[in-house]
């Protein structure tokens, strides 16, 4: 079942923010679509949940040095 969610995410200041959290995302399995929106600090994933877990996309943006709130 494909699943479309908003997170809110702080930390996130620049170009270089966008393109880690959607490269470092859009590289998992399951992950169709990652959309970063900098100015909101929002970030949509549409992902497979037979495949992918939202706390493992979550995990992956704190990897990355940002708070999922």
């Amino acid at each position: 079942m494909v699943n479309q969610v908003t997170l809110n995410v702080q930390g996130m200041s620049c170009g270089h923010c966008v393109s880690s959290v959607e490269g470092s995302v859009g590289k998992l399995d399951g992950v169709n679509e990652v959309k970063v929106h900098l100015e909101s600090g929002k970030v949509d994933v549409t992902f497979e949940e037979d495949k992918i877990s939202l706390d493992v996309i979550k995990e992956t943006i704190d990897d990355q040095g940002y708070d999922v709130v």
